[in-house]
């Protein structure tokens, strides 16, 4: 998750312009059901410390090349920002969840031919965790490493299924579109040490019972996707109800007098949007 500009001065006193990011949560099936790959934020950033995540960040210059730049087949521009609702460059989202994935988990969505790359060869996986560190390090972009390997971005493989937008109170805001996808096989996800220091896989029953046991911190939109997920129990049967939600509509949460995040059409959020009852962001 880059973490981007601006923030509220308080010279100006308005609110930070939501960057406009992608997350991507990674399921994968089990004996037991599926269970979500969750990454914990580095304990000293300064955006959500310690919470429990999905892989994801801010859109970058470099993700604003796929629509062009002949490395995704299975999805265009136009299509992809239609499924957004936005006018153009909506391919994007897809790129910066898959780059987000690989940055901070490891986990690669490209497709190698007709399927999606293995990591279980030795030589693989340590020429990809090289591409992963340079990447992370900013000396090579994303679609120059996918250029190199000759792979493709499997942009087909991610579901968009929600749109979330930061409270207006926070010093950094993200307009976040969700996605869904499963973990590619083969592949077995690491912390990047730098911006996440754990990676676990949950399932999301667990993940909620331990948040509300005060040993999982997560934000609003993590624990209400998990509750959407914790109603399945394959990925495919996951895949195929987020499919069937239709159109996708932006979710702004608001902050009580009191730190509770409300939601639309929650009690009080009307209250939550004028300038008494407005509360202010917490970390």
């Amino acid at each position: 998750m880059h973490e981007g500009q601006p923030v509220k001065t308080e010279k100006d006193n308005k609110p930070a312009i939501p960057m406009p990011s992608a997350t991507v949560t990674l399921v994968r099936d089990t004996q037991h059901g599926i269970e979500v790959l969750m990454m914990r934020r580095n304990l000293k950033s300064g955006f959500v410390p310690g919470m429990y995540v999905f892989p994801g960040g801010g859109l970058d210059d470099d993700d604003l090349s796929f629509k062009n730049n002949g490395l995704c087949n299975c999805l265009d521009d136009t299509a992809a920002s239609s499924t957004l609702g936005v006018a153009a460059d909506g391919l994007a989202y897809w790129a910066a969840a898959i780059r987000e994935a690989f940055e901070e988990s490891g986990l690669l969505l490209a497709r190698q031919g007709d399927g999606i790359i293995a990591l279980d060869n030795a030589d693989t996986a340590a020429r990809m965790d090289e591409h992963r560190r340079r990447l992370n390090a900013g000396v090579v972009g994303f679609a120059a490493l996918l250029q190199t390997e000759n792979l493709q971005l499997a942009a087909d493989q991610l579901t968009y299924f929600a749109h979330w937008i930061t409270p207006v109170s926070a010093p950094r805001r993200y307009d976040t579109r969700f996605f869904m996808a499963e973990a590619p096989a083969g592949q077995v996800p690491l912390q990047d040490d730098r911006e996440t220091i754990a990676a676990e896989w949950v399932s999301p029953g667990d993940a909620l019972s331990r948040h509300g046991r005060g040993e999982f911190e997560m934000r609003t939109p993590t624990v209400r996707t998990l509750e959407t997920f914790a109603d399945f129990d394959r990925v495919t049967s996951l895949r195929q109800g987020l499919g069937k939600q239709g159109n996708v509509r932006a979710v702004l949460p608001r902050i009580g007098r009191d730190g509770r995040r409300i939601l639309p059409g929650e009690p009080g959020y009307e209250e939550a949007g004028t300038k008494e009852g407005a509360g202010q962001w917490q970390t």
